[in-house]
């Protein structure tokens, strides 16, 4: 360090202290130093720029804390080997950014603007940590993601894509993939699919919003939703100013007296495979809740989550293909390859079309291009429908496996609903209840579950949940292998018999 460091007062660039800034650092000077040498040896052209980041970095993170007095511009630069202007710049721009502060001789000191970041990112996610055996439902088995064959997609379409195609999309997504997935969804799900009336979205949770926006727009302020059903849909249509309103169901799909009872015009459904009871609608109920809507001038959405997804016959047809235009049909990818693709498609009706639309420019201005071009190629190409097949084959190995092992550990245990999806609804005899004890016995074991009344907004009034004291339980598969599914019954098993 040089001679000045010790003797500041001789500097004429530095001045005593305003009466109101704080005792500087003892320190200050030969931490500066210290923090800014490896940027000192940058490249020439690039060293101003250097020595501001790495100035700015070391306010962030608190190593400069804030009050600490810097040296002045002339002996750090004398320290660092370094111009003096490229110091005084430095100073200059971070104090215009509020890192920085100086006041008339009173010298250059760290603002107390800033506050320092976290040293690490939180993730978020939602996991089950800790836990032995994790039967909670809504995730596929990731690893049946197609690596090879998506690799392969993104190859082709960076070689072919046109440039034009990489600037601001059309908000209802590329006109290929919106084909695409116009001849999929008619062939797969028997939709009325016309590509003008296609978006593409970042999954259902987006296809929710935008359709709460459009209905709000229409002075559609409440909507009806399935009791048991999705815990997401409240939330969702909150954040679209839309209040939700609980609507109970029977074994054929939602109860038509309650739904007019609840003095909506519009309702939220699955009816190919009911979440969580695992019903599928009846062919009468499905008639109903569109005379309904059409009665009411309304609308239904259905949320076709998982309808590729049965294993002892035929899926059943959307219900969107009866009638167009009272019903919004929204599915995604999330099931199929992987959640975190956060790739989805809504056809809308031709009434909410322009109002959607417009939500979904002014929300995103369009889905990622790249991400849509992919995809279109990947159905294009048959990779889609062979990755459909591939699941189907898994997931029904898995729940042969899941009702095996129930049968075995838990006698008299009954699966209901029908075989499809990546769930299973299980009623347990009154012997393993009351609910709660049971949920607390196995949760302490290291086994995540959901029970059924976790579903649901009227506790159980509806749907003979656990108002007798039996355990109903909802069962993800699909993310585990047969083994880990047998293992984790017969965990679940002990901990309820010891």
């Amino acid at each position: 360090m040089t001679s000045s460091e010790t003797n500041r007062g001789a500097d004429p660039d530095h001045r005593p202290a305003a009466p109101d800034s704080p005792s500087p650092a003892p320190d200050s000077a030969s931490r500066a130093w210290e923090l800014l040498l490896p940027a000192a040896s940058a490249p020439a052209r690039a060293r101003g720029r250097s020595l501001q980041a790495a100035l700015r970095e070391a306010v962030r993170s608190g190593r400069l804390a804030t009050g600490t007095r810097l040296p002045s511009s002339r002996d750090l630069a004398a320290d660092l080997g370094v111009s003096r202007g490229l110091i005084t710049e430095a100073y200059e721009q971070l104090t215009a950014e509020g890192y920085l502060r100086s006041g008339r001789g009173a010298g250059t000191w760290v603002g107390g603007a800033v506050r320092a970041a976290p040293s690490r990112a939180r993730d978020l996610a939602p996991r089950s940590p800790g836990t032995r055996a994790d039967f909670v439902p809504g995730t596929p088995d990731l690893s049946l993601f197609p690596r090879a064959a998506w690799a392969a997609a993104q190859r082709g379409v960076l070689a072919e894509l046109p440039h034009q195609d990489l600037g601001y999309p059309d908000p209802r997504g590329l006109p290929r993939l919106r084909t695409a997935l116009a001849e999929l969804l008619a062939r797969r799900r028997g939709v009325v699919a016309d590509p003008e009336r296609i978006l593409v979205v970042s999954g259902v949770a987006q296809a929710t919003t935008l359709l709460g926006f459009a209905l709000h727009a229409r002075g559609l302020g409440t909507v009806g939703v399935e009791d048991p059903g999705s815990p997401q849909h409240d939330a969702l249509y909150a954040s679209a100013g839309v209040t939700t309103v609980p609507v109970p169901l029977d074994d054929e799909g939602l109860r038509m007296d309650a739904l007019r009872e609840a003095d909506v015009r519009a309702v939220v459904t699955t009816p190919s495979h009911q979440f969580p009871t695992g019903i599928a609608y009846s062919a009468r109920r499905r008639t109903e809740l569109l005379d309904w809507a059409r009665s009411v001038d309304g609308f239904v959405m259905e949320d076709d989550y998982d309808g590729d997804f049965r294993y002892d016959r035929a899926p059943v047809g959307a219900l969107q293909g009866l009638d167009p235009e009272r019903v919004a049909y929204a599915g995604s990818v999330s099931k199929s390859l992987a959640p975190g693709l956060r790739l989805g498609w809504l056809l809308v009706p031709e009434a909410l079309a322009d109002e959607v639309v417009e939500r979904k420019r002014t929300m995103d201005l369009g889905h990622p291009t790249l991400d849509q071009a992919l995809f279109a190629r990947f159905v294009e190409r048959g990779d889609y429908d062979r990755q459909l097949r591939r699941c189907q084959r898994a997931y029904r190995e898995r729940r042969d496996a899941l009702v095996a092992a129930l049968a075995q550990h838990f006698p008299g245990a009954a699966v209901a609903g029908i075989a499809a999806g990546l769930h299973v609804i299980v009623d347990l005899p009154k012997r393993y209840g009351p609910p709660e004890d049971f949920h607390a016995r196995v949760t302490a074991a290291g086994v995540a579950v959901r029970l059924l009344t976790d579903y649901t907004h009227a506790r159980a009034e509806h749907d003979g949940g656990d108002e007798d004291g039996a355990v109903r339980l909802v069962l993800g598969y699909a993310h585990l292998s047969p083994a880990r599914i047998r293992d984790g019954i017969r965990l679940m098993a002990g901990a309820v018999e010891s």
